[in-house]
């Protein structure tokens, strides 16, 4: 190693002498005590199926780092499962836990002046959270996606994660008993990794691949096959090299890389949980970057080229087989800025010239998309001033203009409890109020509640607003979601009345509250302060400290 390392302390100082004593039990020697330290960033648990396999990666790895001329450390951080960890508290805790990662590796990494990273990637909120601490912290950082799980059969037919997800919301209509449910969940997930579909995690990974921060054709992949291996000890020997060459996140994570990969996110029809998690990215890179208006002028420019479930028919085995990522990106290569620096060495441009599409139906070209209009589409207006997203589907189906009376409720739980007993009907506009970032808070999920408007058939009947979450997922008819300002705090949506008219048109990108100005200044006038939360829990640290979301709901002190 040639350049000086911020690990490597002056001999004789108090931190060296401690340090030595530390690590000596460790097995580490006093020649590795000049090597590179890199941490292996380990969000392992046990509590879901997409973190089972990383404690297996971490030897492999650790290995490849030593053979490179590195020390590996393995340190640990939270990990939350949006199947597992929505239980409690209404899945509040899950956006929250994407923030409490970050300060996890600040602590361990930072702490203990490391020199690099390499971080194994795998549900919604690890891979965000792990770009936010790379762009926080500035050192070579390398993201591993550690694949999607793999799915099973039931009577006869392929059945996933995101089949039962989405099945679930029918038990309560009667349309499938809780037998058959059970059934197919039992069948669904035969293997370790994320959710199989084109949800929050499969496109994350994606997007470490877009943004340059992954090495070259490592996305998606299916967990513990060849092509994981391969990108792990391809990570353990490069990182050592980017510690060497002092190439740092912020190199990376320049405009021009964000909007790359919102066009990935546009041609995949991706998860729009992407948004906010690309606006803190840019956030904690320092760089000035509006991910939502990337949106607007990328969407009418992309159209949907990858079709996996729930946006198409394929299978993500079928992407990953097709030449995944890096297929995609040279399909969008006439969109993209690509003399952009990537992790793995050679511009996107240059990788590109390499790129190779293994079958042209799975990956269209540009001249030959399953669909033109925007997947996402950001809508603005007198009901929300900053912004809200609309997720398309692939067919339309859904209206896409509405206007109708508002029926408000200020859980999910009391909305679908009105579902039940016949209270929201055709024509409405259901508000789901109070559920934003401070509201919730940690912004809540409101895709139950979706369900059960499918389940009774509902979905094409009214339009849904919420300043709440959707899956990243699957989507049911036209749901407004992530209404900005949040009506914590004085936000339009918290002061919207039952029978108030809303007026919704996803082509002109607008929506609107049509009640009258003066009406409404009355209104606010005669609302409650909002009060921050009060107490010593997570959550409501959280509430406390949490920016907006078009700041990307990053932690502000």
């Amino acid at each position: 190693m040639t350049r000086k390392l911020r690990s490597v302390f002056e001999p004789g100082t108090t931190l060296w002498a401690m340090r030595r004593a530390q690590w000596s039990v460790l097995g580490i020697t006093p020649e590795d005590e000049l090597k590179p330290k890199i941490a292996i960033v380990n969000s392992s648990s046990h509590l879901a199926s997409c973190f089972s396999h990383l404690d297996d990666i971490v030897p492999v790895l650790s290995q490849a780092i030593r053979d490179a001329g590195g020390v590996p450390l393995e340190i640990r951080t939270a990990a939350s499962s949006d199947a597992i960890t929505s239980a409690g508290r209404g899945g509040q805790y899950i956006l929250p836990t994407r923030d409490l990662i970050v300060d996890d590796i600040e602590v361990a990494v930072e702490g203990a002046q490391l020199d690099g990273m390499v971080c194994l990637a795998s549900c919604d909120k690890t891979a965000p959270g792990q770009l936010m601490a790379a762009g926080r912290l500035n050192i070579p950082t390398i993201i591993v996606a550690c694949g999607y799980q793999s799915s099973g059969t039931y009577k006869g037919e392929h059945i996933d994660f995101e089949d039962v997800f989405h099945r679930a919301g029918q038990v309560a209509s009667g349309m499938l008993s809780i037998r058959e449910l059970g059934n197919m969940a039992s069948a669904a997930v035969t293997g370790p990794g994320v959710c199989s579909g084109m949800g929050t995690a499969n496109t994350m990974h994606i997007v470490c691949e877009a943004l340059g921060m992954a090495m070259t054709n490592s996305t998606p992949v299916r967990a513990n096959g060849d092509k994981m291996w391969s990108a792990v000890r391809r990570a353990g020997e490069r990182i050592v090299e980017l510690v060497e060459q002092d190439v740092r996140p912020r190199d990376i994570l320049v405009p021009d890389a964000f909007r790359n990969a919102v066009a990935a996110v546009l041609a995949i029809s991706g998860s729009v949980n992407v948004m906010k998690h690309l606006q803190a990215v840019a956030a904690e890179a320092e760089c000035d970057v509006d991910v939502w208006r990337l949106f607007e002028e990328l969407g009418p420019q992309v159209p949907l080229l990858v079709g996996v479930k729930p946006n198409g028919e394929r299978l993500i085995e079928e992407f990953d087989d097709a030449g995944g990522a890096l297929a995609l990106l040279s399909r969008l290569r006439p969109l993209l800025v690509d003399h952009v620096a990537t992790v793995t060495g050679p511009t996107l441009g240059e990788l590109l010239d390499v790129a190779e599409v293994l079958d042209d139906d799975v990956v269209r070209s540009l001249d030959n998309g399953l669909a033109n209009h925007p997947a996402i589409s950001v809508l603005r207006g007198t009901l929300a001033p900053d912004s809200a997203v609309v997720k398309r589907t692939v067919a339309d189906t859904a209206p896409l203009s509405f206007t109708g009376p508002a029926r408000v409720f200020h859980s999910r739980d009391s909305g679908m409890a009105a579902i039940k007993d016949g209270r929201v009907h055709p024509g409405d506009v259901v508000v789901l109020s109070g559920l934003g970032m401070r509201g919730s808070p940690g912004m809540a999920m409101t895709s139950a509640f979706i369900f059960a408007l499918d389940g009774a058939g509902l979905s094409e009947e009214v339009a849904v607003v919420t300043d709440g979450q959707m899956s990243g997922l699957v989507n049911r008819g036209l749901v407004v979601a992530e209404v900005a300002p949040e009506a914590w705090g004085g936000g339009p949506l918290g002061l919207v009345q039952d029978g108030d008219v809303i007026s919704i048109d996803v082509n002109a990108g607008t929506i609107d509250l049509l009640v009258d100005p003066v009406a409404l200044e009355t209104r606010r006038a005669a609302s409650p302060t909002a009060v921050p939360a009060v107490g010593c829990g997570w959550l409501s640290t959280y509430a406390r400290e949490v920016s907006a979301l078009n700041a990307g709901a990053v932690l502000r002190g």
